[in-house]
Parts: C-alpha cells; sequence; structure tokens
C-alpha cells in the first residue's frame, strides 16, 4: 500500500491550533506558514479513519471504559514495535502524557519536593511541578560538537536528599536525541541508587530514524540488576504523536510497581480521569494493531524531509547548525550566529511568512533556537526554509 504525504491538506477554518491559532506577533498575516506546534500535515492512517467511521456511524457516544482489547493492542505494540513485553495488568489508560505527568507528580511528591529536569527540554516539565508547588531543580544538557548528553556528574549532584522525582523525556524534545542503551542504564542506575523514581515521557517512541533504535527505559531497567521489573520507573506512551491523533485524547502510564500502580488509579478514579474518549479508543486501537506499514513509510517521508533541510540550510546558510535528527520530527535549529536577540529573529521570521517554536520556551540552553516541525508535505517544507532563509538574509543586511 502507497501513502500520498505530498498531499497538500487545507487545515485552515478547521479549529486548528496550528493553523487557526493568531501568530503571537503584530501584523503577521494568515500566509503565515506554520512549523511550529507538533502535530502532522497528514492523514491519519486509512485503518484509522475505517475505525473512526464505523464508530460514528453507529451514532451514539455514551460513557466508555477502556476495554480488554484496547490494553492488549497495546501490549501487543510494545512487544512488537520496541522488543519490551509488559503485563496487560502494569498499563494504565490516561487521557493523556501531561495529565499523566501532573497525576503523577501528585501522587508520588509533595509540595516542597525536589523535581529534576533536563533542559532544553519540553516547557511542561517546568511548568507543570512548578505550579503545582514543587521545587524544579535543572540539569542542563551538555552540548558538545552540536550532540547533545545528559551531564551525569550534574545529575548526581542534582538529586540531593529531597529530591522525589526525575522527568525524562526519550526520545528528547527538543534537541532529538535517541539515548543509547549505555546512557538509559547509567540513569536507571543513579536514580535507583539515589532513590528518585524516574518518569519517562515517551511519546515519541515510535518516531525514530533508520539507525537508531529507541529502547524503553522500563525495558533497560529489566535489564540490570538493580530495580527489578522497572519497578522505579513509570513509562508513558501515546500513539497520539506516531499516528497524529492529538485532539482524541489517548495515552497509557506502565507502571509495574503494583503499590504505585495502585496510587495512581486511586487518583485517577479520584480526578474522574479514568472514563474513555470512545473515538479516541477506536483510533488507538486501529493505530497499534493495523498502523505499522503507513508508520514506516512515514518514516521515510520524515528522512526526506529532514536531509532537504540539512542540505538547504547547508547550502544556503551554513551558519546555521542543525542538531542531527535521531528521533521526533522536530529539527533543532541554532540561529546563534547571526547574533540578534530571540525576539528580533521572531519577528523576523513572521515578516518573511513563516512561525517555528521559540526556542527560549524550552528553557535553559534554548537560547538562539529555533524547533522546526518538519513533518508537512515536502514542497510545504521547501517554501518554509525559503521564507527561513530569506527571514536570515534580512537580518544580515
Amino acid at each position: 500500500m502507497t501513502f500520498n504525504f505530498d498531499e497538500l491538506i487545507e487545515r485552515r477554518d478547521t479549529n486548528s491550533v496550528k493553523w487557526d491559532f493568531p501568530p503571537p506577533v503584530a501584523g503577521a498575516t494568515g500566509s503565515v506558514l506554520p512549523l511550529w506546534v507538533a502535530d502532522m500535515d497528514f492523514r491519519a492512517p486509512p485503518a484509522v479513519l475505517d475505525a473512526l467511521k464505523a464508530r460514528v456511524e453507529h451514532g451514539i457516544f455514551g460513557y466508555a471504559r477502556h476495554t480488554p482489547s484496547y490494553i492488549e493492542s497495546i501490549r501487543a505494540w510494545l512487544d512488537r514495535r520496541h522488543g519490551w513485553r509488559v503485563e496487560s495488568e502494569w498499563i494504565v489508560p490516561i487521557p493523556g502524557v501531561v495529565p499523566g505527568i501532573r497525576l503523577a507528580l501528585d501522587v508520588f511528591t509533595a509540595p516542597g519536593d525536589r523535581v529534576v529536569i533536563q533542559p532544553p527540554v519540553y516547557h511542561p516539565f517546568r511548568i507543570v511541578p512548578f505550579e503545582s508547588g514543587r521545587v524544579v531543580v535543572e540539569n542542563p544538557l551538555l552540548r558538545t560538537g552540536g550532540r547533545y548528553e545528559i551531564d551525569f556528574e550534574g545529575l548526581e549532584r542534582a538529586i540531593g536528599e529531597e529530591t522525589r522525582l526525575v522527568v525524562f523525556c526519550s526520545p528528547h524534545n527538543p534537541v532529538g536525541r535517541v539515548w543509547r542503551r549505555d546512557e538509559l542504564e547509567r540513569l536507571v542506575e543513579l536514580c535507583a541508587r539515589r532513590g528518585a523514581l524516574l518518569l519517562s515521557d515517551e511519546i515519541h517512541c515510535d518516531l525514530v530514524m533508520s539507525g537508531h533504535v529507541h529502547r524503553p527505559a522500563g525495558l533497560v531497567a529489566a535489564g540490570l540488576s538493580g530495580p527489578s521489573g522497572g519497578d522505579g520507573i513509570v513509562t508513558f506512551v501515546s500513539p497520539t504523536k506516531t499516528f497524529n491523533l492529538a485532539s482524541l485524547s489517548a495515552g497509557a502510564a506502565v507502571i509495574p510497581d503494583p503499590e504505585k500502580r495502585r496510587r495512581f488509579k486511586r487518583r485517577l478514579t479520584q480526578e474522574r480521569a479514568e472514563s474513555a474518549n470512545v473515538l479516541g479508543l477506536a483510533a488507538s486501537e486501529a493505530a497499534y494493531r493495523h498502523g505499522a506499514p503507513w508508520l514506516d513509510a512515514l518514516l521515510a517521508y520524515l528522512e526526506g524531509n529532514y536531509r532537504l533541510l540539512v542540505e538547504r540550510l547547508a547550502r544556503e546558510a551554513p551558519d546555521l547548525a542543525v542538531a542531527p535528527l535521531e528521533g521526533t520530527y522536530l529539527a533543532w535549529v541554532d540561529f546563534s550566529s547571526l547574533k540578534v536577540a530571540d525576539r528580533e529573529l521572531k519577528e523576523a521570521l513572521f515578516r518573511a511568512g513563516v512561525w517555528l517554536e521559540d526556542g527560549p520556551k524550552y528553557g535553559t540552553g534554548g537560547e538562539g533556537f529555533q524547533r522546526v516541525n518538519i513533518a508537512c508535505p515536502r514542497a510545504r517544507l521547501d517554501e518554509a526554509l525559503t521564507r527561513i532563509l530569506a527571514a536570515v538574509a534580512s537580518l544580515r543586511r
């Protein structure tokens, strides 16, 4: 089966945050190309659309529960795609990864506890703990030769006596790392030794470029002599990034430890958050059961888009450095050679008609960067790159 990722689908006037949200700069017009928020300009897999049509035709959308069939589809996907054999009872459905992280913070920490993050990183990692009254401790990633690594010496210092939890992004948003086994082993061992629970956000786990392998933190932990079966880890997964289902509110926490799982599920019930989105349920199960061929084709297409980005910038603006994209569809581009303020850069990009995601949004280490969503038809990306280069040229004058 072939899939047409080159199709230019009109998304304006569809209540799309990406396309209909007003640009945050005065004078920007509706012609601005949005390559900012992390959703794709591609239709969901045909199997997903068929499942949704069938469910809609039934015509009744009353309260629903997560079915054993849905749980099994998640379990089987993790096994087939990532070699991680989890037990069905470990899987706890949640309305999304960020709500899951918020619930985990409520369950496993108290106000005043320290929570470690590693910026530049997805901004809710900082915002959610802060708004919950936790103390956010930063251990910034190290950047060497354009490549990012975990600062393990800094992490040793960051996990103090009052640290209860480390929030981890794997694959990493926005820097695009897919962590090696040795890095994950060291992280898991360190958290276990210091008694810190590891929350591993693996929402991008299926979006991995060729030559790289995503390894679930729980799978790595199970192979070590430390935390048996990943008992010190709560892993979050979701089909929403993989299959472009963001508004259907689906996800799962994988919690091997029975006591942690019991506490987490009790909190879900208290928040009245255990009900299923009936359309999200149908779409997610169809994606996990039948979406692999579409995903394989998507990954090949995204690699072509990434090559286009790298080649055009190398040829026409070689001083703009692109972090190696190992996973996600989010390219991390360094504009700092232009020596302009982030606000000035943003305004120049808008004047040129393109909307990227500001690097400072991701915290320490984000200054001078922009995140570029390459999950769009190639012609649209090519036009966006032309506009980016026009903005760069205007700032050089």
